[in-house]
């Protein structure tokens, strides 16, 4: 018996196996996940956040408003003062200067000397 007719019945069986269950997957419909609820809550009116914005949207046109520069202030004061950022994401570092030029805590490199009279 030749072995070519039962491999092209297989093939085209196989074929048609999957485009039926492409067809059956494709009329499915899909299922609805479960919408997320954010609720955000304003812990206090800070108008900062927002004057920040509109003076972002306003362009080369905020540098001469008065009430952007007092912003920008504002915004610097408050991330530059002082407690504003946790200390244990910032620890203090002590650098130990010892002027020899070696990195701290690494040992003296002796460098080679020429040697013979040319």
């Amino acid at each position: 018996m030749d072995t070519k007719l039962p491999a092209r019945i297989g093939a085209g069986a196989f074929v048609a196996v999957a485009l039926t269950m492409t067809v059956l997957q494709l009329r499915e419909e899909p299922k609805v996940s479960p919408t997320e609820t954010i609720t955000v809550s304003k812990a206090d009116d800070d108008p900062l956040p927002e004057m920040l914005r509109l003076c972002s949207e306003l362009g080369q046109l905020a540098e001469t408003t008065n009430e952007c520069r007092q912003a920008w202030a504002e915004n610097r004061r408050r991330f530059l003062a002082p407690g504003a950022r946790p200390k244990e994401r910032f620890p203090q570092a002590h650098p130990v200067n010892d002027n020899s030029g070696q990195p701290s805590g690494s040992q003296p490199v002796a460098m080679p000397t020429k040697s013979g009279g040319q």
